[in-house]
């Protein structure tokens, strides 16, 4: 699944932030900072009211460099690109047009409206599908939400790209996992 979407890049008008996944610890923090999360990057295409396709990655940390690496690989050139003023995200306006807005709480909806919702449902739908994950395997589950979440108004046709895209992908040796 990843490897499929790995060929597309998003276009027009992006949202990118981060987000954190991972397990809960007694008296542990929310989000960045609890060392028991993963830290992930994710954009989205804005089509009009609506979300067109995602992208998300599993990285280290949030810097510049992990940001650089995630918006050559995901991004074309030259899109407009919206984020909240996180100094890493400064990046972007390197190859992109980037908009950057310091946001309270309460507001990060309306600036960042769409990315937010993807993050709510990934954490959703890790939570509901698997009830957790183990952050070794992240970038998959996060492979698995992308390839469904772009292919969200074909879903009967799901079974038969799944099946053409294993077909035409090259095997993965066991030793790759371990």
């Amino acid at each position: 699944m990843g490897d499929r979407d790995r060929g597309y890049k998003l276009t027009d008008y992006i949202e990118l932030d981060d987000a954190y996944v991972g397990g809960k610890r007694s008296g542990g923090k929310r989000g960045r900072g609890d060392e028991g999360k993963r830290a992930v990057l994710l954009a989205v295409e804005r089509r009009g009211k609506g979300a067109g396709f995602m992208s998300a990655q599993v990285v280290d940390s949030i810097s510049k460099e992990t940001v650089k690496r995630f918006v050559d690989e995901c991004i074309h050139p030259g899109q407009s690109v919206r984020t909240d003023a996180y100094p890493a995200m400064n990046v972007i306006s390197k190859t992109q047009f980037h908009e950057s807005r310091v946001t309270p709480g309460k507001e990060a909806g309306k600036w960042l409206s769409w990315i937010h919702i993807v993050i709510s449902n990934l954490k959703t739908f890790i939570n509901g599908t698997f009830h957790g994950v183990s952050g070794g395997y992240l970038q998959e589950y996060l492979d698995e939400f992308c390839y469904r979440f772009n292919r969200r108004f074909w879903e009967n046709e799901l079974p038969n790209r799944l099946l053409n895209a294993c077909l035409i992908h090259q095997p993965i040796r066991i030793a790759d996992f371990r």
